[in-house]
């Protein structure tokens, strides 16, 4: 049987050479990418998740060795990191700023993902490797915060860095260690008293109920985190005992839903993104724009 399916096969492509051309070219490609894939993914691997000469220039390392008391803070950009830095609390905050938004690994070859700088950073920071690499034992962190800028382009980058976990390390989120943070949207000033709403909800209901309507507010409407300073950034963001983290969960009963939903977001097909948006629109109460 699988001789004549092997003649069948033969004779169809001497009749289709360009279908036959197509198919080889295919091939060799596949071929490449799982080639230069597998010398990135050796470049990625680490003999020790804590030896310290390995780790990323950009990072800024927190003290403390423990696990369980370290977590990372991912952030938008050098300025916004920059803050950040200064903001944290040395012993047990690190932070790693990227250079804009990474590149999208639903769309992308395992070539492509291996070797781009921004994965390649994380990958190294985590300390854990990734695919048949894991190794949750190997975490540095035992919280990984995405902090980005509560505006679209902050939310496309979060979306991009969570569709990066899921796809490569999804443990990260099933164990519990992924975390957005939430920045302010507002920083409301009167009489030397100084004020922070997260929404334009919590803003509206401290005007009316708090600080009141008058000549004498000075509202300010963050456009990034790269606005505000240290000071500023640690009170409202990064100090453990005043911030807001939203927990990343996965319900694992509805696998299946979750990926066709990073892949009708992420994936390279048009329509069904199309249809997910015109679905869901009407939801949208906040709209940046």
């Amino acid at each position: 049987m699988d001789s004549v399916v092997s003649e069948q096969l033969t004779y169809f492509l001497e009749q289709n050479p360009v279908i036959a051309k197509i198919i080889c070219e295919k091939s060799i490609l596949a071929q490449r990418a799982r080639a230069a894939a597998r010398k990135a993914r050796e470049l990625t691997r680490r003999k020790s998740a804590l030896d310290g000469s390995a780790l990323p220039g950009k990072l800024a390392d927190c003290t403390d060795k423990n696990p369980e008391n370290c977590e990372i803070y991912i952030v938008e950009g050098d300025s916004a990191g920059g803050s950040a830095k200064k903001a944290r609390a040395r012993a047990t905050q690190a932070i790693l700023p990227l250079r804009g938004k990474i590149l999208n690994v639903e769309k992308a070859r395992l070539d492509r993902i291996y070797g781009n700088a921004e994965i390649k950073t994380m990958i190294t920071a985590f300390g854990t490797g990734i695919h048949e690499d894991f190794d949750i034992s190997k975490l540095r962190y035992h919280k990984i915060i995405i902090m980005t800028d509560a505006d679209v382009d902050g939310a496309h980058i979060s979306t991009l860095l969570l569709t990066f976990l899921y796809r490569l390390m999804p443990d990260l989120i099933k164990q519990g260690h992924v975390y957005l943070a939430q920045p302010p949207l507002y920083k409301i000033e009167k009489n030397r008293k100084v004020w922070y709403a997260y929404s334009d909800e919590e803003l509206n209901y401290l005007m009316e109920t708090e600080i009141g309507r008058d000549g004498n507010n000075k509202v300010q409407r963050y456009k990034g985190l790269g606005e505000m300073d240290a000071e500023q950034l640690w009170e409202t963001t990064m100090d453990p005992e005043n911030r807001i983290l939203l927990k990343v969960n996965m319900d694992e009963s509805d696998l299946a839903g979750i990926d066709l939903t990073f892949t009708t977001l992420m994936g390279d097909k048009v329509e069904p993104r199309r249809e997910f948006i015109e679905a869901n629109a009407r939801f949208v109460n906040n709209l940046d724009i």
